[in-house]
């Protein structure tokens, strides 16, 4: 087998595209020298350590101020083009990374939206420094796709809500300070029936029921509420607006799950590109057959395909104003399935070497996967693609 390459960092043509500024461009540039100086220095063998500490770090430089607002009056809202350009660059050097940044975000865009300013200033310094962590925990075992299914219950008693059931599939489960909770209050059926509410580790009647173990290690758990009692201020917005605020809440973040496919599937590239100049193939090198040209060519298409939807989306939500609920769907879907063929392309361009635990394409097929499935499996963005265009015609 050959030596693994070193690359320098992942290409910035795009930064030249027209949906970014001065402003996006040199935070995308501090965003990589930060993962080059200071991933190196996060043992990753303890997940839960690691994430403290990547988010830490994170806080300290100063680019989670990027995903998670302050909450105060004439506060500039998220940027939803600084979040993907975070994204995309973490997601090239390091997953874990990835979603360490996007998990502060997503955990506390809720309270930014729609938290009071008592529970905006009490969450949002803290987690925005990196001192807590935060997590957004809507699915549950029978209700991921199906929010409607959706079983855990908050009664209101006085001056208090008190929650019962489970919540699974919560990453930082287990290790969040804080968490936006969504729970059945039953004002209608379905959907018009679910509450928000902020809950924090150390509240009575909460606990963590199980660590879940998935193939790119990250911290999930399945959580539980048995009679947690918490403060009425908690509830985030008005009674029964709890699914209209994750959507909110959602619509602003999704478009980054298509960027960090796209930081995956960049990397993938490079990793081809410098691997097939460097492997003796039949008395040349890889890259001198058609075969792998036709591969590098078709990954590279994908790639600027997803990326051109991906920053469309956002672009439109910062300067246009305009809701992005499609869009972010497109480039979800498009992203994902197109970073997921792109890695696979790279693996089989590496051969033996590509299924080697450790070795980066190894490393990109498992972080992949799971992209394909949260917030939103790509069937799910195929039917809000098909509802948008059956509403707007």
């Amino acid at each position: 087998m050959s030596a693994p390459t070193m690359l320098r960092g992942p290409t910035r043509d795009h930064l030249e595209w027209p949906f970014f500024d001065i402003e996006h461009r040199e935070f995308a540039r501090n965003v990589d020298q930060f993962a080059k100086s200071a991933l190196s220095e996060i043992d990753h063998a303890d997940v839960d350590n690691a994430c403290r500490k990547l988010v830490r770090a994170l806080g300290d430089a100063g680019l989670l101020r990027a995903a998670v607002g302050t909450g105060a009056p004439g506060d500039m809202p998220i940027d939803s083009r600084l979040v993907c350009l975070a994204r995309e660059t973490l997601a090239w050097h390091d997953g874990l990374a990835d979603f360490a940044f996007a998990m502060q975000g997503l955990g506390t865009g809720a309270i930014g939206l729609s938290g009071d300013d008592a529970l905006r200033a009490t969450v949002l310094p803290k987690v925005r420094s990196g001192k807590w962590l935060a997590a957004f925990a809507l699915s549950e075992k029978d209700a991921g796709s199906d929010v409607a299914a959706m079983a855990c219950a908050a009664r209101l008693d006085g001056e208090h809500y008190v929650l019962d059931g489970e919540k699974t599939w919560i990453s930082n489960g287990g290790i969040a300070d804080v968490y936006t909770v969504f729970a059945r209050t039953g004002e209608a059926p379905g959907t018009r029936g679910i509450s928000a509410f902020v809950v924090f580790a150390d509240d009575p009647g909460f606990s963590v029921t199980e660590r879940i173990e998935v193939i790119a290690p990250h911290p999930l758990a399945t959580i539980r509420f048995e009679n947690c009692r918490i403060p009425a201020s908690r509830r985030l917005g008005a009674p029964g607006e709890g699914f209209k605020i994750a959507m909110r809440t959602l619509d602003i973040f999704r478009a980054s799950v298509a960027a960090a496919a796209v930081g995956f599937a960049r990397r993938a590239l490079d990793e081809s590109i410098a691997h097939a100049k460097a492997r003796p193939m039949f008395g040349g090198a890889l890259a001198d057959l058609q075969l792998t040209q036709a591969a590098l060519g078709d990954m590279a298409t994908g790639i600027d395909a997803a990326a051109l939807l991906t920053y469309r989306a956002a672009w439109r939500r910062d300067v246009q104003k305009l809701p992005t609920t499609r869009e972010a769907a497109m480039a979800k879907m498009t992203a994902t399935e197109t970073a997921q063929s792109v890695i696979d392309r790279a693996v089989q361009l590496f051969g033996g070497r590509g299924v080697r635990s450790g070795e980066i394409t190894e490393k990109l097929y498992r972080e992949i996967r799971a992209l394909r499935i949260y917030e939103g499996a790509t069937e799910v963005q195929k039917l809000i693609v098909a509802r948008e265009l059956l509403k707007a015609n």
